[in-house]
């Protein structure tokens, strides 16, 4: 599995292009500003969207998808509870995110524990509301990678005052992300990846999480 980052927009969100080597679709997570730039990724590694992996409503996370989704139609993968409000008024951060602009088809809602296949990728669907209400982590427990959108970061957590904020279900999804492998590699919405057991180890929300 090839990762590559490309960090978007004023609030230097970590969108993700997925892909294998020997295959022609990728994934696309939180594509959330600078179209522009993920478009030149596709087009660089020739790859087609498989699908569009939301980890949380939030507009700074999700600016972009619009415009991706005129270029190359895929499905939108996200929990049905940010679905509500990601595309609306309420979604706005001026001045930085106007807007978000809604996909041409609904979203194909997620809940935990759901498992999915897109393109030559299969994953696990994690509810780990807290930062918002609707947000998930996709595990890929083959290749042993999480992206944790802003849930987790290294040495830290989302925050959780912004509507629909849960500091209590926050920790619970910490709590969830626990059980996983130390040699998980967690891909963040934010900052650096690292891994679980790093995290498990240093982080005081999740020492302070653990059961």
């Amino acid at each position: 599995m090839n990762i590559e980052c490309v960090v978007v927009g004023p609030f230097e969100v970590n969108s993700y292009l997925v892909f294998n080597p020997t295959d022609e679709e990728a994934l696309v997570v939180d594509p959330g500003a600078d179209a522009d730039l993920l478009l030149d990724a596709l087009r660089r590694y020739r790859r087609r969207t498989a699908a569009y992996l939301l980890t949380h409503g939030h507009s700074d996370h999700v600016g972009a998808l619009a415009e991706l989704c005129r270029v190359f139609p895929a499905p939108v993968v996200m929990h049905a509870l940010d679905a509500q409000w990601a595309f609306t008024e309420a979604n706005q951060l001026p001045p930085y995110y106007p807007v978000p602009g809604a996909p041409p088809d609904p979203p194909c809602v997620v809940a935990d524990g759901d498992t999915r296949t897109d393109g030559p990728f299969r994953y696990r669907v994690i509810a780990t509301p807290g930062h918002s209400p609707g947000g998930v982590s996709f595990y890929f427990p083959e290749e042993g990678v999480l992206f944790s959108g802003d849930t987790l970061f290294q040495g830290s957590v989302g925050r959780t005052d912004l509507p629909g904020g849960d500091p209590r279900a926050l920790a619970r999804s910490l709590q969830r992300l626990e059980i996983l492998p130390d040699a998980t590699r967690v891909y963040p919405g934010h900052g650096p990846a690292t891994t679980l057991g790093i995290e498990k180890r240093t982080n005081f929300f999740m020492r302070s999480a653990a059961p």
